[in-house]
């Protein structure tokens, strides 16, 4: 299930401290929000709800931590993103990424290192993955007699 831009905030905070209390996050999160005690506790029984958090007791309050990495949190994000997507249209966004973020050499490395191994499953066209009607590839146009 999704999560807002606001629950993601909440997130990487609990990424960040691996285990926290929603003073915790209000600390860290007062630093760029005005967000009140009672918005937190929301958000974060959100996330409970929706599986990306745990919760023990302890004491007065909860201590929350993660139930999945922010990578496996982040590639599900990406996977949703590129879904609503023609997969011919994927490259366009894959080098807007690129072009648009900064990297290190070693960064560039292990992106080429990358591709390097991608080329041993390169096909020769990328399908389209949409129905009918909700792109204008060939696949989809009707022809004419």
């Amino acid at each position: 299930m999704p999560i807002s831009n606001a629950e993601w905030e909440i997130m990487r905070v609990v990424w960040a401290q691996e285990q926290t209390t929603s003073g915790e996050i209000l600390t860290v999160l007062s630093q760029k929000t005005d967000w009140t005690v009672s918005t937190v506790k929301t958000m974060l029984k959100r996330l409970v709800d929706k599986g990306y958090l745990t919760t023990v007791k302890s004491g007065k309050s909860f201590i929350y931590s993660a139930c999945l990495t922010e990578e496996d949190a982040q590639n599900e994000q990406a996977d949703e993103l590129f879904a609503k997507f023609c997969q011919r249209k994927h490259r366009a966004i894959l080098e807007h990424l690129l072009d648009s973020t900064p990297m290190t050499m070693a960064d560039i490395d292990a992106l080429q290192a990358l591709l390097l191994t991608k080329k041993a499953s390169a096909v020769d066209e990328v399908p389209c993955n949409c129905t009918p009607g909700q792109c204008r590839c060939k696949e989809h146009v009707e022809v004419s007699a």
